[in-house]
């Protein structure tokens, strides 16, 4: 039996990058966005599939977590589609943190893992010792 998660969306997430999907995709983001949150509500089923979900490390009852998503309506799978998540997953509270919602360009070039943790430690104290 799996749990069912709160979502929550960081308010860093929404200035800076939610609201770049929005402007592009319009309504094909709302739908995508509608799925990609059921997705996090159930994010144990969702990590279980490592094609999609990809734990980067995990302190107490907290796991920081990569997911991919594609937009509805495009034509790419969800890995082609550079889309990504960084996730902040709390067992014990059982809540989902979405921390960053970007594609690979918004990070500019260079290394994606090391440009969007870099992000994250500058805007997320509390995550930041943990990567």
């Amino acid at each position: 039996m799996f749990t069912n998660y709160t979502v929550i969306i960081e308010r860093y997430a929404e200035r800076h990058f939610i609201s770049k999907f929005k402007k592009k995709y319009k309504r094909a983001w709302d739908v995508t966005w509608t799925a990609v949150h059921e997705e996090f509500k159930r994010i144990d089923t969702l990590i279980g599939q490592t094609n999609i979900a990809e734990t980067i490390t995990e302190v107490g009852d907290v796991r920081i977590c990569k997911t991919e998503f594609r937009v509805h309506g495009t034509q790419e799978s969800r890995h082609a589609s550079g889309n990504r998540c960084i996730i902040a997953v709390h067992k014990h509270t059982s809540t989902v943190r979405v921390l960053l919602v970007y594609s690979k360009n918004d990070l500019g070039g260079g290394n994606e893992t090391a440009s969007w943790k870099a992000v994250v430690r500058e805007n997320y104290q509390e995550y930041s010792k943990i990567l």
